[in-house]
């Protein structure tokens, strides 16, 4: 595809490059973004560049409520939506070559090298500037701590390689920040408190009683090499200014760590006290032992997390690349807390959470983390409950809507077609509930919690159909499916088919758990959901074999996506909102989602006219459609078009495949990449109490491994000239294998079948 842009070299573990790129330095910087789950931030230089670019750290938990502004007002649009906020800048060092700011979107500069380890969560760059009287050569390093979150770690070491002088470095607390986004610079911070080595800074004041967050953060900065220090102070600025005088072959060196600490944990007149603790607890251990710690502790994430792939270097390099940024973002140590669609990366999309978290991401952390990390994920919206029966208040119906977008629970997103007719999120939400106790097993969450949440929903979707007298059958009009492509269409078939599968769900657990639930449903309201599931409408059409995306969408004019010319791709970048609506063109699985979710609800002729009718008009231009798209193939036996679509998401952001990336990566989408290996390639499969895989190994590669945990085990899976599934803990298991089932007691090995 002629539109990829590579600026990173392959490399199984690193993301690495020996060429500035100053006309992508924004995919550059989203590229090489970290983050500790508690904060994080693009990949700026720590000496600021003046070209064009976008400085941002980000803050969890930290946004700012804004006013909904639209031009003409609909009843039942949110008062305000919901935005990330650009927060301080604390790594900033501007540093002097005599009286020469070093710039290098200006300067000159040779051996540069950029590096991502994604093993040991470090970003490391280096580079040689000549002046008119001296060569240095600049290294950086750095590091968000997973093991004290609070801490970021920067160090900056130069060595003068020719000539004498002076070079002064300026380290910085810089709040002076603003967002990008579409309020164009607005400023989000009002100070605080400004002094020698701290900045407190307030989010400003909104109309919507949500809280201010009050941030501090404090430095430190130690010089290695003779040097004079001076601290100063401005507006929304704390600097600490070291000047030292150099000559040839002398190496100097600051050390700086820096304590954030928020109001969401302590108190704002707390605040430089605690921080100044932390600091003080930091110091009790050199910066070389919390980098060492630090490296400890990715490494131990990636002992469970790892895929690994031989034969083919830039599959290995995405895998990494995306289970890097997620952990990054979201380890569920907070159950305040969920995955923002671009995490600490960028401020697009504003919001904190989406319907990726509950549809995409919850399977990935259900087998690569401890059970409680995805139960904090349900906690999380049974939390917001109140704010979802809003939500449909505000739409003038019953029962619970989640949000499309929030930090709170209500609805902070202003798009009309997006926010009130893109519904079937709210089936996302139970098929979470749904997908962590069918997977653990763990019936505590359902019976109490996890009712309560479904029978909200199950009143909203019952409250949303209607009843068609001219064809005796239930319906649901006005509508956008997960192709937003499409808006308010009537009968999309995947949101018609959501509903009736969480009335199901809800009242075969109600019937189940009736005597050990608090929840109540009386006998005349599960009558009439029990009329809707057996009445409710579903566009399908016998002669083509398949189930109609929504009423009118066989009346388009229904061409492959190998007919558009390539400048015209993406459609989005480059056809009018009018053009797209009126095309056949989907922008993600729509049908195929809901035959991915309920996939043994269908058969193999089924899930197969389906797939090959929707999937040539499919422009794949949300990052999360090719992983659906690549699980389904895979299981239909179409492994090049399995291996396109793995590509296509491990690679989105390395290989910038929509021209997007510069504003941020797309992170949860990138648990796609893992489900394309492990439900597609390996076909693991958790239905009805029976843990399944039937694995085939691409062409490309010569093996690939993972781990899970299911049920209290840790199971280790390798696809090689066969198949070994090994039991490294818990209890021996029955697992069934290409369709037969094997008792696992310690180590199985079976033949690939084609």
């Amino acid at each position: 595809m002629e539109h990829l842009k590579r600026l990173f070299d392959i490399n199984p573990w690193k993301l690495a490059t020996n060429e500035l790129h100053h006309s992508d330095i924004r995919l550059q910087e989203s590229l090489t973004s970290t983050g500790n789950g508690y904060m994080g931030m693009r990949g700026n230089f720590e000496e600021g560049f003046g070209g064009d670019n976008h400085q941002g750290t980000y803050i969890a938990g930290v946004w700012y409520p804004d006013k909904t502004r639209v031009g003409w007002w609909k009843n039942g649009y949110p008062d305000y939506f919901g935005k990330v906020i650009n927060a301080i800048n604390f790594i900033g060092m501007d540093i002097f070559i005599n009286d020469h700011q070093i710039d290098l979107n200006t300067d000159t500069v040779s051996d540069f090298y950029q590096e991502l380890d994604m093993e040991h969560g470090m970003l490391s760059r280096h580079f040689t500037i000549e002046t008119s009287d001296m060569t240095v050569k600049f290294s950086f390093k750095r590091f968000l701590s997973l093991t004290v979150k609070e801490l970021g770690v920067i160090r900056m070491t130069a060595e003068v390689i020719k000539g004498s002088g002076s070079i002064k470095v300026v380290s910085k607390l810089d709040n002076n920040v603003h967002n990008e986004d579409s309020n164009y610079d607005e400023m989000f911070w009002e100070e605080i408190a400004v002094g020698e080595g701290f900045v407190t800074a307030k989010t400003i004041p909104n109309n919507f009683d949500i809280e201010q967050f009050t941030l501090t953060a404090l430095m430190e900065n130690h010089a290695t090499g003779t040097a004079i220090s001076h601290k100063e102070t401005a507006a929304f600025l704390a600097t600490e200014s070291f000047i030292f005088d150099v000559k040839e072959h002398d190496h100097i060196a600051l050390e700086k760590q820096v304590i954030i600490v928020t109001s969401r944990d302590i108190e704002e007149s707390k605040q430089l006290e605690v921080a100044t603790s932390l600091m003080k607890e930091v110091n009790e251990l050199s910066l070389d032992e919390h980098q060492t710690n630090h490296a400890l502790a990715w490494e131990k994430r990636w002992e469970i997390a790892d895929v690994v792939i031989e034969g083919d270097d830039e599959a290995q390099q995405g895998i990494r690349f995306n289970l890097f940024q997620l952990f990054s973002t979201y380890y569920g140590e907070d159950e305040r807390l969920n995955i923002g669609p671009k995490g600490f990366t960028g401020e697009k999309y504003g919001g904190a959470t989406y319907w990726d978290t509950e549809a995409y991401a919850v399977p990935l952390y259900l087998a690569l983390a401890d059970p409680s990390v995805t139960k904090n994920l349900l906690k999380y919206r049974h939390n917001q409950l109140p704010q979802a029966h809003h939500n449909a208040r505000q739409q003038g119906l019953k029962g619970a809507l989640y949000p499309m977008v929030t930090f709170t629970g209500v609805e902070c997103h202003n798009e009309w077609e997006i926010t009130f007719e893109e519904i079937h999120r709210n089936g996302s939400i139970a098929y979470a509930i749904y997908n962590y106790t069918n997977y653990t097993g763990d019936t505590s969450y359902i019976k109490q919690e996890g009712l309560e949440v479904l029978t909200e929903i199950s009143r909203f979707w019952a409250d949303r159909v209607h009843y068609s007298k001219r064809n005796k059958q239930y319906m649901m009009h006005g509508v956008t499916g997960p192709n937003e492509y499409e808006n308010n269409v009537n009968n999309n078939w995947y949101t018609n088919y959501i509903a009736i599968w969480v009335l199901k769900y809800t009242l075969e657990n109600y019937r189940r758990y009736q005597q050990e639930t608090a929840v109540q449903i009386s006998e005349e309201e599960m009558a009439h959901w029990e009329d809707i599931i057996a009445n409710m409408y579903f566009p399908k059409d016998d002669e083509l074999g398949v189930f109609v995306q929504h009423d009118t969408f066989l009346d388009k004019e229904l061409i492959p996506v190998t007919d558009l010319d390539p400048k015209d791709v993406p459609l989005n970048q480059n056809w009018s909102w009018d053009h797209i609506l009126r095309s056949c063109f989907i922008k993600q699985a729509d049908v195929l989602q809901g035959i991915y979710y309920f996939n043994n609800d269908f058969t193999m002729e089924e899930k197969r006219r389906n797939f090959e009718f929707y999937e040539p008009m499919t422009v794949h231009e949300s990052s999360l459609s090719p992983c659906i798209h690549s699980i389904l193939a895979a299981e239909l036996g179409m492994e090049e078009k399995a291996v396109e679509m793995y590509q296509r998401t491990a690679r989105l952001d390395l290989d910038n495949y929509n021209n997007d990336t510069e504003d941020g990566l797309h992170i949860t989408s990138m648990t796609g990449s893992w489900l394309a290996i492990v439900q597609g390639f390996a076909q693991m499969k958790t239905y009805d109490e029976t843990l399944s895989f039937s694995p085939f190994l691409p062409k490309k590669w010569s093996k690939y491994a993972f781990h899970i945990n299911y049920r209290g085990r840790l199971l280790h899976v390798l696809i090689d000239s066969q198949v070994t599934i090994t039991l490294l803990s818990g209890e021996p298991i029955d697992v069934t294998i290409y369709n037969k089932e094997q008792h696992l007691t310690d180590t199985l090995t079976v033949a690939i079948e084609a």
